[in-house]
């Protein structure tokens, strides 16, 4: 790890100590179903939708007992809900058949759920199963863009040049560090580049003095 990605990550340390997963869950199963109704809507919004209905579906048999129809009209206020639906009952369903109604722990059997891609199940990992993974949202994808620690184009490329550059044991952290900043500073449209701690070391930063 060079010194320049040292620096960067002591300071977004320094910013946001207390970053941390930011869906409401108390088990691997939770966690796996809000994420999933992450995609295109506010880990807020989420944590609105689940607190009821992990309190009327607990587990996995609950929610594979559910059609997609029904799920749908209980996760509406989420974006693409209907898909969510499908992909979250045919899951459920899985992980009662196959696995004991448990998450599995390995990245291979994750991703062969329905609606569950490689950023999906890199979270699950990381944060249920305190696994060493770099998954990549769009706050992700942006600030590794703008402080040139990655060039692909896609979530993918990103995770593997930023798991290139940054020592294995601050994937997890680094990961809600460039979450949080990308959320409270370095936004997609207006980014507090004035306020940002990482100012003098951003080769996009916008034009003007600190």
């Amino acid at each position: 790890m060079t010194g320049q990605v040292r620096e960067i990550l002591k300071r977004l340390h320094a910013a946001y100590p207390h970053a941390k997963c930011g869906l409401n869950h108390r088990n691997p199963f939770e966690l796996l179903v809000a994420t999933i109704l992450s995609a295109q809507c506010t880990d807020k919004r989420v944590n609105i939708i689940t607190e009821k209905l992990f309190e009327k579906y607990p587990t996995p048999r609950h929610f594979a007992e559910l059609t997609p129809e029904k799920l749908a009209e209980e996760i509406k206020g989420c974006g693409l809900h209907r898909n969510k639906s499908k992909a979250i009952v045919e899951t459920c369903r899985l992980l009662v058949e196959k696995y004991q109604g448990k998450v599995p722990d390995r990245r291979e059997a994750l991703e062969a759920l329905p609606g569950v891609g490689r950023k999906t199940a890199g979270v699950v990992l990381g944060v249920a199963y305190n696994q060493a993974t770099l998954p990549v949202d769009t706050h992700v994808h942006r600030v590794a863009h703008r402080l040139g620690l990655a060039s692909g184009k896609n979530p993918n490329t990103t995770e593997q040049e930023l798991m290139a550059c940054i020592d294995k044991e601050l994937w997890q952290p680094a990961h809600h560090w460039f979450i949080a900043h990308g959320r409270e500073t370095c936004d997609a449209r207006r980014p507090k580049c004035n306020d940002c701690v990482l100012w003098d070391l951003c080769p996009h930063r916008l034009k003007g003095e600190k």
